[in-house]
C-alpha cells in the first residue's frame, strides 16, 4: 500500500482537519513550467486567479516565497499613451506551487504614480526586494523612467509592505544624463555574507552595458563606487548570486524587450570586483522566454539558486498572459553553471530539486472567444438541485466593446434546450485571467448532460479563458477551468 493510499485510508475513518490534509497535499506539491506535451501553463493563486507578478523576483524570508512583479491586470500596454499603470504586485508560498495574492506593494492608482509610470512615460518594472539586517527593514527598488537615475527606492517592516518611498537614490552611472531618457535599466538586488549589498543594473547609454555599484549600509544609495563593468553591451536582466565563495552574474543575451527565447549567459569571478570570467552561455532560449533572476534559498540542508526567466506573450504590448519558467540551477564540481535543461516539473526539497510525473490537470490562459468563435463545454451535473454559483475563469484583451455571454443548456436526449443567458459586462473582467462568479439559478437533474457557451457580441478584441493542456482524454477538447455549486 502506498503512502498516499494510506493516508487516504486514514483521512476516511478519522476525523482529521481540512487544514491537515491541505498542508499534507501542499507539501508533495510540484512546481509547474509546462504540460506533458510542452505546453506553456498559467500558475494561479488559491482563489483561482492567474499569478499577476512579471518581471520581477522570488525572494525567501524567514521560510515564506515571495514572488514580487508588475501587474497587467489594469490593461498596462507598453507604449500606449492611453493605458494606466497597474502597480506592483506580491504573493505569498510555502512550497513555491501555492501561491496567496498578498495585494499591492504600494498603491498606485493615485495621480503621482500615474504620471511616474503610465503608458506615457516608458513604464516603472521590475520590483526587487532585500532584507537589511542592521536597519531591520525591507528594501524595495523599482525601475523608472522619470528621472536621471533610473530608479526609486521604498522601505517597509513588512515583506508584503506597504512599501514607503525614501529619497532619490545616487549612483554614479549616469549620474548626469538627462533625466526621463534611456539611461539605466533592469537592474537586480544583492547582500554579501558581510552585509555588503551591491545593485546590478543595466547601462542605456552603453548599449546595455552590465554594471555593479556598491551600496551603502542602509542599502537605500549608492556609494558611487562602481565594482565592476561586466559586459560591454547588448545585454540586460542582471541577476548577481555568490556560491561557495565565487559570484556569478547570469544576463538576457541578447537583449530584447519583452521577447521570447533570448540566451541566457553567465560570467564568474572570485571577487565581486573581479576579474570576471568569460561568458559562457547556458540556453539558447531561456526556456522560451527571457532571464528574469536567480534568487538564492537557503534551506535547512541546502542552499538552492533558482533561476526565472519571464515567458513572455510574443511581445504584446500588454503581458498579463505571459507565463513564468522557475527551476534550480545546477554546477558541475568545478562550479561552472551546468546548460539548464528546461524542466516540466520539479519538487523543492531540503536536499534537492527532484523531477515529478505530470499527475494533475494543468491550465493555460488563452484570448480565444472573439466574432463567431466560441468555446463549449459539456458537464454531467453530480446531484439534483438548482445551480445559484457558478465559477469561471475569464480575461479580456485589446479593448471588448461588449460583454462576454454564457449560455447555459439542457441537452438531455441529444437536444440542446436554452435554460439561461448570463452577460458579464467588460468592467468586471481584467486583462489577466480571474474567477469571476456568475448565478444562472438553472435546475439541473443528477447525472443530466449539459453545457455551457461562452460567446461574445464585440466587434474588438477578444476574451479568454483558462484552457485545459493537460491531464484530458485525448479523444476529447480540451477542457475548461470552472466550477459550480448545487442547491
Amino acid at each position: 500500500m502506498s503512502i498516499i493510499h494510506k493516508f487516504l485510508v486514514v483521512i476516511r475513518y478519522t476525523t482529521l482537519s481540512i487544514i491537515a490534509m491541505l498542508m499534507f497535499f501542499s507539501a508533495i506539491g510540484q512546481v509547474k513550467n509546462f504540460s506533458s506535451s510542452g505546453e506553456q501553463i498559467t500558475k494561479f493563486d488559491k482563489v483561482g486567479n492567474a499569478v499577476d507578478a512579471h518581471d520581477g523576483m522570488i525572494a525567501y524570508f524567514n521560510g515564506t516565497y515571495y514572488l514580487y512583479g508588475t501587474s497587467y491586470d489594469c490593461g498596462f500596454e507598453w507604449n500606449n499613451k492611453t493605458a494606466p499603470f497597474c502597480g506592483f504586485k506580491v504573493y505569498s508560498s510555502i512550497d513555491l506551487a501555492s501561491w496567496k495574492d498578498e495585494g499591492f506593494l504600494f498603491d498606485a492608482q493615485n495621480q503621482l504614480w500615474q504620471t511616474r509610470c503610465d503608458g506615457k512615460t516608458y513604464g516603472c518594472f521590475r520590483p526587487h526586494v532585500i532584507y537589511n539586517q542592521k536597519y531591520r527593514q525591507y528594501v524595495l527598488w523599482i525601475n523608472v523612467y522619470d528621472n536621471v537615475i533610473g530608479y526609486r527606492v521604498f522601505t517597509s517592516k513588512s515583506p508584503v509592505g506597504p512599501f514607503v518611498e525614501v529619497a532619490e537614490p545616487n549612483l554614479a552611472t549616469n549620474k548626469n544624463m538627462p533625466a526621463a531618457g534611456l539611461n539605466n535599466g533592469d537592474h537586480d538586488l544583492f547582500v554579501d555574507d558581510d552585509g555588503t549589498a551591491y545593485l546590478a543594473l543595466t547601462d542605456w547609454r552603453a548599449k546595455g552595458s552590465i554594471v555593479i555599484e556598491q551600496l551603502k549600509d542602509d542599502y537605500l544609495s549608492g556609494t558611487g563606487k562602481i565594482a565592476a563593468v561586466i559586459t560591454d553591451g547588448q545585454t540586460e536582466a542582471p541577476a548577481l548570486f555568490k556560491r561557495k565563495g565565487t559570484y556569478y552574474v547570469t544576463y538576457s543575451d541578447p537583449n530584447c524587450g519583452y521577447c521570447s527565447g533570448t540566451g541566457t549567459s553567465y560570467k564568474s569571478a572570485s571577487s565581486v570586483f573581479g576579474p570576471w570570467s568569460p561568458a559562457k552561455k547556458i540556453s539558447e532560449n531561456s526556456c522560451g522566454g527571457q532571464p528574469s533572476f536567480v534568487s538564492t534559498i537557503k534551506l535547512r540542508e541546502d542552499t538552492i539558486f533558482l533561476y526565472g526567466s519571464d515567458l513572455w506573450n510574443n511581445a504584446a504590448k500588454n503581458e498579463a498572459l505571459a507565463n513564468f519558467y522557475w527551476a534550480p540551477l545546477s554546477f558541475d564540481v568545478d562550479g561552472a553553471i551546468k546548460p539548464m535543461e528546461c524542466l516540466a516539473f520539479f519538487r523543492v526539497t531540503n536536499k534537492n530539486a527532484t523531477r515529478n510525473a505530470d499527475s494533475t490537470s494543468v491550465f493555460k490562459a488563452v484570448c480565444e472567444i472573439k466574432g463567431q468563435e466560441k468555446k463549449v463545454q459539456s458537464f454531467t451535473a453530480n446531484r439534483t438541485g438548482k445551480i445559484r454559483r457558478f465559477n469561471l475563469t475569464v480575461l479580456k484583451s485589446g479593448y471588448p466593446d461588449a460583454g462576454l455571454i454564457v449560455d447555459f443548456y439542457d441537452t438531455r436526449g441529444g437536444q440542446n434546450h436554452l435554460l439561461k443567458s448570463c452577460r458579464i459586462s467588460t468592467d468586471v473582467i481584467g486583462w489577466s485571467a480571474k474567477n469571476i462568479v456568475i448565478s444562472p439559478g438553472i435546475e439541473v437533474k443528477k447525472n443530466g448532460s449539459y453545457q455551457f457557451v461562452i460567446r461574445t457580441e464585440s466587434n474588438s478584441g477578444c476574451f479568454g479563458y483558462a484552457k485545459q493542456v493537460s491531464g484530458y482524454d485525448n479523444n476529447s477538447a480540451p477542457g475548461v477551468r470552472y466550477s459550480y455549486t448545487i442547491e
